[in-house]
């Protein structure tokens, strides 16, 4: 993939006082930690260090990435590790996805309450899956769920929702045998659904009671129990959206789709079309009309304003596993599932590094000869500054 012309932090270098002058005090710690970080990403004031080729011998000097984890220069070395880190968690059986979102009339708790909503977004969930999935009329199985956090709409709006990528099957509830679906979407949309709708409205209340719910700017009507009561009823006469694809292929086709939702950030530079000092243009997939592919132009303050919602709270989660992934009991349910599924030690998934089939490039090539660059020496910002010859990467 060619190297985009315009970044984030482009946009951030020209208007980002401006930016802050407006919203520095609706700004928490992360989201101003990640501004920053942001802005200084492979410049000088992080320092850098010298490549060099083993092959040919060429050299060259390079600023160091922020690796913030919003940052969207710096996702692609996080996803190879973490892929690389499932790849052998992967099954020999197709995969579903499925997505369950919340109603944008709740967004505004989304606001002022992101760990607990997004904790309980994550929790509604997986006990809708591993509950409608335990159900003998659906499937009688211990399914595995590996569920991914996503915040924004195409249009950089708040939209959460969760998606699962979800093994075709599960282990039987007496441990004996692997189940395979009889739907083919693995289970029913509209159960997932009405199950998902109560779990969540439930936890709502729970959180309302406890007081636990901040209810301030634009929520702040909400602080009447009375019209937070209002809002659930309403929402709970109304059908909640949970979609599901049908399933997908085998684990080298589960690692190209995980590369492609694990370690997003609210929009690629590479869907950056324009700015011009003011406003800023980029492409979005109209999803209400067939995601039909248009371009939006938002003045740079907006646009700042719209990317920065999607901060998540200090040491957040968005990557999470449950039923026979969950991490205590991962290792020996995987073993048990590959079992089942008739596999054997000479079947194992044994995908290098090198082989997976990721959209982007990880690791510098050499501009002469082609092979891998190499560090050879590291510099601070101050030396840096001294350097007479630098070539950022």
């Amino acid at each position: 993939m060619t190297r985009p012309t315009l970044e984030v932090a482009d946009i951030l270098r020209v208007q980002g006082d401006h930016f802050l002058d407006r919203y520095r005090s609706s700004f928490d710690f992360q989201q101003l930690k990640a501004f920053r970080a942001i802005q200084r990403c492979r410049t000088a004031a992080l320092g850098g260090h010298r490549d060099a080729c083993p092959g040919c011998g060429y050299q060259t000097i390079s600023y160091n990435s922020c690796r913030n984890r919003h940052c969207p220069k710096c996702q692609a070395q996080a996803r190879e590790r973490w892929i690389t880190a499932r790849q052998r968690e992967l099954l020999d059986t197709s995969y579903f996805h499925v997505v369950f979102t919340v109603p944008h009339e709740l967004n505004v708790l989304a606001l002022e309450n992101p760990r607990l909503f997004y904790d309980l977004l994550f929790t509604a969930t997986a006990q809708t899956l591993l509950q409608i999935a335990s159900d003998p009329k659906h499937l009688g199985a211990q399914i595995g769920v590996i569920a991914i956090l996503h915040t924004w709409g195409q249009n950089l709006l708040l939209h959460p929702h969760i998606h699962c990528v979800i093994p075709a099957g599960g282990l039987s509830l007496d441990h004996l045998r692997w189940v395979r679906p009889r739907y083919a979407f693995f289970l029913p949309v509209k159960v997932l659904s009405r199950v998902f709708r109560g779990k969540f409205l439930a936890g709502l209340k729970r959180l309302q009671r406890s007081k636990k719910l901040q209810s301030a700017g634009p929520a702040a009507a909400l602080a009447d129990p009375r019209q937070f009561a209002e809002l659930l009823r309403r929402l709970h006469r109304h059908d909640w959206v949970v979609y599901a694809k049908p399933a997908f292929g085998g684990p080298m086709q589960v690692l190209r789709y995980l590369g492609r939702y694990t370690h997003r950030v609210a929009i690629s530079n590479h869907r950056l079309l324009a700015f011009d000092q003011e406003r800023v243009t980029f492409r979005w997939k109209d999803y209400a009309r067939g995601g039909k592919q248009r371009q939006m132009t938002l003045t740079a303050t907006e646009f700042l304003r719209r990317f920065f919602l999607h901060v998540l709270p200090k040491g957040f989660v968005r990557i999470r596993h449950f039923g026979f992934l969950a991490n205590r009991f991962r290792a020996s349910h995987l073993l048990l599932s590959r079992q089942l599924l008739a596999s054997s030690s000479a079947t194992e998934l044994r995908v290098g590094t090198h082989d997976l089939p990721f959209d982007g490039v990880y690791l510098w090539h050499c501009p002469r000869c082609g092979a891998s660059m190499i560090v050879i020496q590291r510099f601070t910002a101050v030396e840096l500054s001294a350097c007479t010859y630098f070539d950022s990467s």
